[in-house]
């Protein structure tokens, strides 16, 4: 397992998306053959207004410490997104952690999960810092083909295993690649909070052994917020289900996620009724 500090995967990320622009789309004359694609180091240094051993040394992972401008202007250069720009500052100047007490962490823990439970039939779910589900109610295992919640459960569930397994992200090759590439991204913005802790480690490389989309998009360091938008999904047993997705974190433990899917009326509805009878 190879333990990379932050500095070493700003390094990766500043070299990916400088790799993935040509001089034409930065506005650049190219002036003969290159031996690999995208811009020259020299190139996005002069873009940024900063020296190019300087920014050298940021791709190299050495200990320099650039200001918020500075990123700022790599940034631009760079023709980053919103979401990549904050995800180079995170790398740049990580945040620490600040640790819970066992009890803080129980007693958030079981107010999310009374939230939680309080949704329904609005589909909703916990997801710790590593993506393990802590707690879901009825209408989200129903919705997303998970077990019953109980909290004695001694089983694990991580979202990224569950959703990247079989068909869970549908039948059509093109959504479901498109879809795996969103969630991934979601993750790698995580995982740049937390580059050296130990279990996100062991997760990314089992996560590289055993699941092919994973093993394939997680070297292209693209990353992505989750985002508050509308969902909907196709289910047999219940037909087309709306949902408007929001995802909020505690102020205890901005780590965490609840992710509520609030249902339209139809959907929920129809919700209510297969989870009366059952189903």
């Amino acid at each position: 397992m190879e333990e990379l500090s932050p500095k070493k995967l700003l390094g990766e990320f500043l070299r990916s998306r400088r790799q993935r622009l040509s001089p034409e789309q930065v506005g650049l004359v190219n002036y003969g053959r290159r031996r690999t694609s995208g811009l020259r180091r020299e190139e996005v240094a002069q873009l940024a207004h900063i020296g190019t051993s300087w920014y050298t040394s940021l791709e190299q992972g050495r200990e320099v410490n650039p200001s918020q401008d500075v990123l700022d202007h790599i940034a631009r250069a760079l023709q980053l997104t919103e979401d990549e720009r904050q995800y180079l500052h995170v790398l740049a100047k990580p945040a620490q952690r600040e640790e819970k007490t066992e009890d803080e962490q129980q007693q958030l823990q079981t107010g999310m999960q009374r939230t939680v439970m309080a949704l329904e039939p609005n589909p909703a779910f916990v997801l710790d810092p590593y993506w393990n589900l802590t707690a879901w109610n009825r209408a989200a295992a129903f919705v997303f083909h998970l077990p019953a919640f109980s909290a004695a459960n001694d089983y694990q569930i991580n979202w990224i295993k569950h959703l990247l397994s079989g068909d869970r992200l549908g039948t059509d090759t093109q959504e479901r690649n498109e879809k795996a590439q969103a969630i991934i991204a979601q993750f790698r913005a995580d995982y740049a909070q937390s580059p050296n802790d130990v279990i996100f480690q062991k997760l990314v490389d089992e996560f590289q052994q055993t699941i092919p989309i994973f093993r394939e998009r997680w070297p292209m360091h693209d990353v992505q917020a989750v985002k508050d938008r509308f969902k909907h999904f196709d289910d047999p047993r219940i037909g087309v289900m709306e949902f408007e997705h929001i995802v909020l974190h505690p102020s205890g433990n901005p780590m965490m996620k609840m992710m509520i899917y609030t249902a339209s009326l139809d959907t929920a509805t129809r919700l209510q009724a297969m989870l009366k009878a059952g189903v």
